[in-house]
């Protein structure tokens, strides 16, 4: 399936474009020559790996019958010295509040989520090392 984006440039750094009937404009900060009227593409590459597994992990949770108080998912990223600066690191940390969480289905629906429905993690595997972590609050 073919899909598209169009980056539409503003002035100085920035670049918007629509998404699901979103606007997302991504620019640089002062010091790079942008306004910081948006994020830095680098950071919205955590965002899709964040939003991406999460997504996961609920629907498979909700499909364990697991009742969540609250879900938290923090990626941690590894950007290189050298140009061209890249991510070589991801962590994913998984964060659950709830009461009678069973760490053993929170692990499946993440392993789940990692090996076999995250598109996003599938394709940064290939480019950089991805690991995570289960907290449960």
């Amino acid at each position: 399936m073919k899909t598209s984006i169009n980056m539409n440039w503003k002035k100085g750094m920035a670049f918007e474009t629509e998404m699901n009937g979103h606007k997302i404009v991504v620019d640089a900060n002062e010091e790079n020559g942008g306004k910081d009227l948006g994020p830095r593409p680098k950071g919205l590459m955590m965002v899709a790996l964040g939003g991406c597994t999460g997504m996961d992990v609920v629907s498979i949770l909700q499909k364990m019958r697991v009742e969540l108080d609250g879900f938290n998912v923090r990626i941690e990223g590894n950007l290189t010295e050298e140009h061209p600066k890249h991510f070589d690191e991801m962590k994913i940390i998984y964060e659950f509040t709830g009461k009678n969480l069973e760490e053993e289905k929170l692990k499946k629906a993440v392993d789940l989520s990692m090996e076999r429905y995250c598109g996003v993690s599938a394709a940064y595997r290939k480019a950089m090392k991805l690991n995570y972590e289960i907290v449960i609050k």
